[in-house]
Order: C-alpha cells, then sequence, then structure tokens
C-alpha cells in the first residue's frame, strides 16, 4: 500500500459539487493499493501514518505526530499512486488492486486510522473526487507498506 501524506492547514472533498469531508489542519493523505496488499498493510500504513513525525515542535522542528497534535486526517482513495510509469508516455494501472480489493483495504486502512485516531475522514472510493488542499511548508511524503514488511519504496 502506498500513501502520500501532505501537511495541511485545511482540506477537502467534493463529490457532485457536494462537499463530503473536511478537515482543518493535519494530514491528507492519497492512498492506493496495489496487487497482493493484505490487511496486515492497511494496519501497518495506519499506524505509520498517524505516528509519523512531521508536524513542528516548539523549537520548530519536525518531532510531533498527528496523535501528538490531536489534528484532522483525510484519506482519499487515488489508485494512480500505484502506476507503473517507467516505460513510455502513458502509465500502466496494472500494479493497482482491483477495485473491489482495493475498496475492501481502503476501508480496512480508514477503520485502522479510526482506531488509532480522531478525527479521521474519507473522499468516496471510486467517485469523481475535487480535492482541495492548503499545504503547509509545503510537507509532502511518500510511506509505503510492502507485503514483505519493510517500508521502503521500491525501485
Amino acid at each position: 500500500m502506498i500513501a502520500l501524506l501532505q501537511r495541511v492547514l485545511e482540506a477537502s472533498v467534493r463529490v457532485d459539487g457536494e462537499t463530503i469531508a473536511a478537515i482543518g489542519p493535519g494530514l491528507l493523505v492519497l492512498a492506493a493499493v496495489e496487487r497482493g496488499d493484505t490487511a496486515a498493510q492497511a494496519e501497518r500504513l495506519a499506524e505509520r501514518i498517524v505516528g509519523y513525525r512531521v508536524f513542528e515542535d516548539p523549537e520548530g522542528r519536525m518531532k510531533l505526530a498527528l496523535a501528538d497534535t490531536g489534528g484532522g486526517l483525510l484519506l482519499v482513495s487515488q489508485f494512480t499512486l500505484a502506476a507503473d510509469t517507467r516505460k513510455g508516455m502513458r502509465p500502466s494501472f496494472t500494479p493497482a488492486a482491483d477495485p473491489a480489493d482495493g475498496e475492501r483495504l481502503f476501508e480496512a486502512l480508514a477503520a485502522a486510522a479510526r482506531r488509532r485516531h480522531a478525527p479521521v475522514e474519507t473522499g468516496r472510493f471510486g467517485a469523481h473526487m475535487e480535492v482541495a488542499l492548503v499545504n503547509d511548508g509545503p510537507v509532502t511524503l511518500w510511506l509505503q507498506a510492502r507485503p514483505d514488511g519493510s517500508n521502503n519504496r521500491a525501485t
């Protein structure tokens, strides 16, 4: 599973002109499920999202996690993060999970995040979403929970 974390001052998701989710200061996380991902990876990724230290302490150092700040978490499904872009001029989405597995594991990620933190908002899986954000920093980081238990980005 892949998560692109963005530290935000605010973020929201609109579907068909209606705001379905919004947060103030916290994290907007774009998440992708890849073929072969499991519920264990969703648990590990939720743990990392909530515990990853990307917020500044009083000395201005990134030493605080979302769990420390009480900020909002907005999870948005984005299968395009799983694209293979190594060849040609068009992305291949072969690495992305099929929609049924993607939705099941995205929901598992959201449930795992909710067990660890509040508030947690989500976009709508499979919908055409308009995502708005004010990135704070900007701070944007890539996290990955791989099937073998490692957390590094594939090369």
